[in-house]
């Protein structure tokens, strides 16, 4: 008998619009990385989404340095779609305390994403991020790219990231 976790889920209709993403990726090259309060940096990332049968996507985003494979960032959390619409809420918990609540809209195979409310340790370092921008968009050559921007109560909104990826087989 077959266990039933690992057995795959029917695709829940709620999150089709949105299965161009499932799966994992690859960073193809080191994305960039800058902002005016930081040295500008190079990392990889492999992302992670994944589905149960819910109307949800899990996910998980994990992000090194390029030169010390060191870990980075490290982003989880789940993708949800407003049913007959094409709001999506994107709810992620960040390794440096950040949790937020982005919502947008999914067009196309584009996803646009911005901070809906945020929350963090009361011990958290400063300068305080405010405001996350976030695209993904599915390239006509299959590769998805990510764009981040944020803003703190020290810089307005600004590039962050951007780095493109592909799926793994």
């Amino acid at each position: 008998m077959a266990c039933p976790f690992h057995q795959p889920a029917k695709l829940n209709e709620a999150i089709s619009p949105l299965d161009w993403l499932l799966g994992n990726w690859e960073s193809v090259e080191p994305g960039e990385g800058s902002f005016p309060s930081l040295k500008p940096f190079r990392y990889t990332e492999a992302l992670h989404f994944t589905q149960v049968g819910q109307p949800i996507i899990n996910f998980m985003f994990n992000a090194s340095d390029v030169e010390t494979k060191k870990p980075l960032h490290r982003e989880c959390g789940f993708i949800r779609m407003q049913t007959g619409t094409n709001r999506v809420a994107f709810i992620v918990a960040q390794n440096s305390g950040l949790v937020e609540v982005e919502e947008g809209e999914l067009v196309g195979k584009q996803l646009s994403l911005r901070t809906q409310a945020l929350a963090r340790p009361s011990f958290a370092k400063e300068p305080h991020v405010k405001e996350v921008s976030r695209v993904f968009q599915l390239q006509p050559d299959g590769k998805l790219e990510q764009t981040v921007s944020m803003s703190t109560d020290k810089q307005p909104m600004t590039q962050h990231l951007h780095i493109t990826y592909s799926r793994l087989p």
